[in-house]
């Protein structure tokens, strides 16, 4: 369970909502379904910097968000209206949205209404504006809290909503809010659950030691034009963590995930210093420590436990079956879920029944925004998981400590610096705007010190809020939002964040603050992968690039640069290009590997466009090759891309207007992937004759 630390320095506003929202959809109801089915043991893994966050909302604390959905709906002006229209249908539109009548009747009128931004807020009754302040809360509360009071109230209730109701749901989540840390420490305390930590403010702990640690994975790296090589901070990010909880739970802390799986022998040997008994990685750090060591893979399983230096036991999670709960399952009915996972077990089980005394697969994955993607927040998923696990006399869940501490462990004399993605740590170093945020870093930190020498009797207090404002920077997330790898609807805004962390370090000082701290190191915000139509064209429907000069002027969206919150190694689609004539409207897709496509099976694309009728295309393969659901409507070819041309009388009735499309491909039932995940293209399709093209 982890969020970035969004608090704004010497204040108590967060940046950004989503410790809240995700407090009242994930931190709690988590444990507390897994504890409901009594055999099952879940290891949750929690940030300190995240519980510093939830008990800054118990003691006042506030969001944009927040602050948005307490303001009275009468009194708001058109600028507040047009905020809460731009900001308040966050989340996976599929399950956070479209459930949802009364939510998805907004949205659609919002998105309908985006081309004329200026009448956006006069389309919209005070009503209307009052229904969204609550649905946007209301649709994040997860199902295991449904049937109590004000939210069962508010969800058969639907709309017309009053200011009170407004006001109980959102007391109602400091409530829950208040619920958490208690629940976890009595579930430890009572045996159900294991709770361990990640170091405080989750930094990639071996580019902390060394930033020169990069080069083990990739040795051609550019790396920042500063090294960075501090690990006393990581040492110290790692003893905060395990005092924390032990003042929060009373015990010493026996088993801390880094942040992101990201090891090194360095790191590790902290860890040990620290009397931490256990911690975790990705198979593919095993895999290239064997080979760093010497060791035959063959006679050094993934699924069995490891030990590194003097007690350190290791385990390494099963890449493909972990990947399989955080970005598979979301798209199948729960039985063939869970049918498929136990099969998999089973399958594991079958291939090492002469070793199961030593084998434990370790399952790993992101505690929260795995269920953003499932229906009814994974409820379903999740207890039939449980239930099939509980009963099933072949399969036993443990705790890593449990598995740690009976299962014999094998020795690892080497371990390879990286993480869990990939093996190295490119998401975080390496880009030019990643490089660019490690040398602020460095030299702000360098800053610190040498204030610290020229001001020997400076205030001590003073001085450790500006070290923690370092050890926030210090953080994966900023860095995880830097370069090509991860681009959303926030960067700009993660950017600011990190560079305000920063600047809050020489204003406390008193120093003046450089000016490369005040200019972004982002590059581009939300549209820096998107590019809208500059002319209206016409594309020859034959699967094939024609000619050079066939889609210029078109839109385009970048896949590979919009990426998205969790991480994925493999993507199928890799741009969208979008234009229209002055009857057709026209998609092409891009693919990373086009012979992939056809070893799907039951491949399907399915082209969602939202209008005032929404309408939907599905391209899916049969026997005969891949074939359209209304004739008539649209024409597409499928050969080196695939090139779809839709009638525009079949969009709207007068032929044009606003326009949002998703394009999604799925192996039969298997959503593999959405683009974009969260908002549609959005671009207005002008009257025949009347178009207007814009510069860029």
């Amino acid at each position: 369970m982890h969020q970035p630390d969004y608090r704004e320095p010497n204040s108590k506003r967060l940046a950004m909502p989503w410790v809240r929202l995700h407090a009242i959809k994930d931190y709690l109801d988590m444990p507390l379904t897994a504890a409901a089915h009594e055999s099952i043991k879940v290891t949750f893994n929690l940030v300190p910097s995240l519980l510093d966050q939830l008990q800054l909302y118990l003691d006042g604390g506030t969001d944009r968000h927040l602050e948005l959905s307490r303001l009275d709906a009468q009194s708001l002006d058109s600028g507040l209206r047009l905020e809460i229209l731009d900001t308040f249908f966050m989340g996976y539109p599929s399950s956070l949205i479209k459930p949802y009548s009364r939510y998805l009747q907004l949205h659609t009128k919002c998105v309908s209404g985006r081309g004329r931004r200026d009448r956006l807020p006069s389309l919209f009754s005070s009503a209307e504006i009052r229904d969204l302040q609550v649905w946007s809360n209301l649709s994040w509360v997860d199902p295991l809290f449904r049937d109590q009071e004000p939210v069962k109230t508010l969800y058969a209730k639907e709309r017309h909503f009053t200011e009170e109701d407004k006001h109980a749901l959102l007391d109602w989540q400091m409530q829950l809010i208040g619920r958490i840390v208690g629940e976890y420490r009595r579930l430890v305390d009572e045996g159900r659950i294991e709770v361990s930590f990640t170091p405080y403010y989750h930094p990639i702990l071996p580019l902390l030691c060394d930033t020169n640690l990069a080069l083990e994975a990739l040795p051609s790296l550019s790396l920042p034009s500063r090294r960075f090589a501090h690990p006393e901070d990581a040492r110290l990010q790692i003893s905060m963590a395990a005092e924390k909880y032990e003042t929060l739970f009373g015990r010493p802390l026996r088993g801390m995930w880094p942040s992101e799986g990201s090891v090194s022998e360095e790191v590790l040997a902290m860890m040990i210093e620290q009397g931490i008994q256990w911690s975790a990685s990705d198979q593919e750090i095993l895999f290239h420590s064997l080979v760093k060591s010497g060791e035959d893979r063959q006679t050094h399983p993934l699924h069995t436990v490891y030990e590194y230096g003097p007690g350190l036991k290791l385990l390494f999670r099963d890449h493909a079956l972990s990947d399989r709960i955080g970005f598979v399952y979301s798209g199948w009915p729960a039985d063939r879920a869970v049918f498929d996972f136990i099969s998999h077990l089973k399958s594991i089980r079958e291939r090492l029944r002469d070793r199961l005394d030593r084998t434990v697969v370790p399952v790993i994955l992101d505690g929260e925004n795995a269920w953003e993607y499932f229906p009814r927040d994974g409820a379903d998923f999740l207890n039939r998981l449980y239930r099939e696990l509980a009963t099933d006399p072949e399969i036993e869940t443990v705790t890593f400590s449990e598995a740690a501490q009976q299962i014999p462990a094998q020795p690892l004399s080497a371990v390879y610096a990286g993480s869990w993605i990939n093996h190295n740590f490119r998401i975080w170093i390496g880009h030019e705007e990643d490089n660019a945020a490690w040398d602020l870093l460095g030299r702000t930190r360098d800053a610190v010190v040498r204030f610290e020498q020229e001001h020997p009797g400076f205030d001590p207090g003073k001085l450790k809020h500006v070290w923690n404002q370092i050890y926030i920077a210090e953080g994966s997330d900023w860095c995880w939002w830097y370069g090509d790898e991860h681009r959303g609807a926030y960067n700009e805004q993660f950017d600011s964040i990190f560079r305000r962390h920063l600047t809050a370090v020489y204003e406390e000082l008193g120093l003046e603050i450089p000016v490369d701290l005040l200019r972004p190191i982002h590059g581009g915000g939300a549209t820096s992968y998107t590019v809208l139509p500059e002319d209206i064209l016409t594309a020859q429907i034959d699967g094939r690039v024609s000619h050079f000069y066939e889609w210029t002027g078109s839109g385009y969206f970048d896949c590979v640069k919009a990426g998205g919150a969790m991480h994925r190694t493999a993507r199928y689609i890799t741009g969208i290009h979008f234009a229209y004539d002055h009857n057709r409207f026209y998609i092409r897709l891009d693919f990373h590997n086009r012979k992939a496509i056809d070893l799907l099976s039951k491949a399907r694309f399915v082209v969602a466009l939202f209008t005032p009728s929404p309408r939907v295309l599905e391209l899916a393969r049969s026997e005969s090759g891949f074939s359209g659901e209304v004739p008539g409507s649209h024409e597409f070819a499928l050969d080196e891309i695939l090139e779809l041309a839709v009638e525009r009388r079949f969009i709207w009735p007068e032929e044009f207007g606003p326009l949002g499309f998703t394009v999604t491909l799925y192996d039969g039932e298997d959503k593999l992937e959405s683009w974009p995940e969260h908002d549609p293209i959005q671009l207005t399709v002008h009257e025949k004759n009347k178009e207007m093209f814009w510069p860029t």
